[in-house]
Parts: C-alpha cells; structure tokens; sequence
C-alpha cells in the first residue's frame, strides 16, 4: 500500500480521543502500539495525546488542527462517543478520508465498534479489511437583510434554538420557497438519515435508514396544532426563517459549530455536496444495528412469557 505522498509501503492515522484521559488512556495506548507494530505512523492532535500514549509505544506527530491534519492519512480514529467521532468528522471531510469511531461511551450510534472489540478493530484497520460507506452532508447558508454572513455544514443536523430559555422562538419553515407553518417554539431541526438517530430522534422525529435519499425537519416543543416532523426529498430547500421582531437564535450544527442569529436571520439547509466517508467492518442490514444499538425488545410477549 501507498499514501499520497509517494513514499511507498507508508501508511499513517489521525487519532482523535476523547478529552477524558482516565477512560481513554489505556484504549489509545493499545492502538497506538498495536499500529506502531504494524508499521503505521500516527498523527495526533494535541501533546497531552501524546505523552498519554507515551513515545516508546508508538512515535506520533503532533498536529494542529487548522493545519488539515487528516490530509494524506488513511483514516480518521476515532476514540469515544458520537461526540468525539463528530470532530473526527470534521477534520476527515475536508480531506476525504474514512472515519472509523470505537465506543468508549454510552449508546455511540455513529461508532463502528464497542471497546471490547477495540483488539479486532485495530487488527482489521492493520489488514486492510473494511470497507468505507458515504453519508449525506447538509450545507447550511445563513443570511441577513438578503445579504451572506456565514456558510457551513453538518453530518447530523444543523438545529436552530432559542438563544435564552425565557424566550419563545417565533420561526416560519418554508420549503422550495414555499411557507409550510409559522409557530412558537424551542427550536427546528434539519437532520439528515444520518442524524434521524440523534437529536432529532430525541426531539421526537422519525428514524430514517441511511441509504434513503432524504431530508428531515423537526419542530422541537412548538406551540402550534400543526407541528409534525417532515421527511422531505434530498433536492429540497429548506428555510427557517427568523421572526424580525422577535427574539434572537443560535445555529448549531452536529453540537459543535455555533452562529449567533439576530433577528429577521434565514437559515437555508440543502443536501450537502461533500458528504462523510465512514468505515464500516460487518456487513449487515441497518436494522440489526438499530436493535442492537437501542436495545430494541425484538420478542413479542408471547414469545417472552412462554413457558
């Protein structure tokens, strides 16, 4: 195997970890020298990663992360929960590079594999054997007075919200131009198949297999009789727009970019043109992995109560 800077054989990994040292310390340690045995460099973000991996186990090359840190590697590591996997992410698109995330937290849906498996999952990364999948993207614009202020992107969702807890947000959704409902509420959320399975799950929307083509809006806690989610074709557009004579918002997207939105902002949401590349191990229907992942009861009660 070759990298793209021409030095045949050379294979390299950004490892991204979780910012908790005590849970992730003894988990990076073991990626890092089971890599270094294999021949592969590592890259990681931070000195503290680093030290905590210690130089005589794996000799890594410390990065900055507005220095496109993922550029040339093989693949992001990811070590942690969805969180971390999303910075990963974040890092791993602008390069078009692979992602693969290991749960070291709760339900870790994005994640590939479960800490048990972390010995397997290194090995097979080593081996070569996986395979990567593409994940749709949204593309996010926000404008003000007709004017651009900000472009950005999210894998998940990009949410707008209340910007203080003792407001009402005032926001009328149109889609392809078109008003759909006008409400009070906390917040809208304009997920992708992707992120049908974090927040806007949570916010009560529906779950969306990956490889359907589509986009979904949530209104989180509206005032309204009309508020359900809407699954939308992946060529829409979708605009939230901000009441101008309301209260300010705020943008985030995937938990972890943030835009302040003043009054009379419109936030347009498209099917994004770069998507994620994610690592997958097993082959296996989406539906196994909901089940497994939520612990999803799959016996009736008959099958349960026999005896």
């Amino acid at each position: 195997m070759s990298t793209n800077d021409g030095t045949p054989g050379r294979r390299e990994v950004l490892l991204v970890v979780h910012p908790d040292r005590d849970t992730t310390r003894a988990a990076a340690r073991e990626v890092a020298s089971r890599f270094a045995g294999a021949g592969m460099r590592l890259r990681v973000l931070d000195p503290d990663v680093r030290d905590l991996i210690g130089p005589d186990d794996a000799p890594c090359t410390v990065v900055a992360p507005e220095d496109n840190p993922a550029a040339g590697v093989e693949l992001v590591f990811s070590l942690g929960g969805d969180g971390t996997l999303l910075r990963a992410a974040e890092l791993a698109r602008p390069a078009a590079v692979p992602v693969l995330g290991v749960n070291l937290g709760r339900v870790g849906f994005l994640t590939e594999a479960d800490s048990d498996a972390l010995t397997d999952t290194a090995e097979r990364v080593v081996d070569g054997r996986y395979h990567v999948e593409e994940r749709m993207t949204v593309d996010v614009t926000v404008t003000v007075d007709g004017g651009t202020v900000q472009r950005t992107w999210a894998l998940n969702e990009a949410s707008v919200e209340k910007k203080t807890r003792d407001r009402v947000l005032d926001a009328l959704i149109e889609v392809d131009g078109r008003p759909v409902s006008s409400f009070g509420c906390d917040g809208v959320l304009c997920a992708t198949p992707t992120g049908s399975t974090a927040y806007a799950f949570s916010a009560g929307g529906p779950v969306i297999w990956p490889d359907v083509e589509a986009l979904l809006v949530v209104p989180s806690n509206a005032h309204a009789m009309f508020s359900r989610p809407l699954v939308v074709s992946r060529t829409s557009v979708i605009t939230v727009q901000i009441d101008p004579d309301g209260s300010a918002a705020v943008l985030t997207c995937d938990g972890l970019r943030h835009i302040e939105l003043p009054r009379g902002a419109r936030v347009e949401v498209v099917c994004g043109t770069v998507p994620v590349r994610l690592v997958r191990l097993w082959n296996g229907p989406f539906t196994d992995r909901l089940v497994h992942k939520f612990a999803l009861p799959v016996k009736s009660w008959r099958e349960r109560h026999a005896r």
